[in-house]
């Protein structure tokens, strides 16, 4: 469902719409606005133009944080840090709402808290960061592998690992119990972003489906 899950970033003139088609094109099933320094007004233009690149490619489409821009936009998902909106409360405001199947993210970094948000609610879990990055400023400190496979058999829900993970490491981080794989720069700062991509695509899919059930 989530395979190759890129959050895009404005990077050296590239608009969060130029990353995400790239991706898109070269085999993303997931793209997710994530954009810190933006006015509401211009992450709301900025959803409605990825909503339709992944509309297009038939791809989901999240937004990190905001719950409000999630729906105002029609979006797939949210997806809630350990310091936003807490789960239970987003549920709380989905009850009616006229969407038959919107996923609500949490970002996790221990047994307890993957536990946590399983139980108040989540559709899955991004577990982070598995390596260090420098993408993201509050990331905190690594967890590595090991703490991947804790978590995957502490709980049921789809596992999305991020942090530092790039074509050299997606593998071993597929092998220790992801689900889907998300990345920031190594897609959204390549040289040739589509390339970059695909490559990620295939080797997520290559390993997923030589994993022994």
């Amino acid at each position: 469902m989530y395979g190759l899950y890129v959050i895009t970033e404005r990077w050296q003139g590239r608009s969060h719409a130029d990353v995400a088609r790239a991706a898109l094109v070269g085999g993303a099933r997931t793209i997710q606005l994530r954009d810190k320094d933006l006015c509401v007004r211009e992450v709301v233009n900025a959803a409605h133009e990825l909503r339709q690149l992944c509309s297009e490619a038939g791809a989901m489409f999240i937004v990190n944080d905001r719950l409000d821009v999630a729906l105002a936009v029609q979006a797939d998902g949210v997806h809630l840090g350990q310091e936003d909106l807490p789960v239970a409360q987003a549920r709380r405001a989905l009850r009616g709402h006229e969407r038959q199947r919107f996923v609500v993210g949490v970002t996790v970094s221990s047994v307890e808290e993957a536990q946590q948000a399983m139980a108040d609610g989540a559709d899955y879990l991004g577990v982070s960061p598995i390596f260090a990055t420098g993408t993201k400023a509050d990331a905190g400190a690594p967890i590595g592998l090991g703490r991947l496979a804790e978590i995957r058999h502490a709980v049921s829900l789809p596992l999305v690992a991020i942090g530092g993970i790039n074509a050299d490491n997606v593998a071993e981080v597929m092998r220790a119990g992801a689900d889907g794989v998300a990345v920031i720069s190594a897609v959204s700062r390549a040289a040739d972003m589509e390339s970059a991509a695909r490559r990620l695509a295939a080797i997520i899919h290559e390993t997923k489906h030589s994993r022994t059930p």
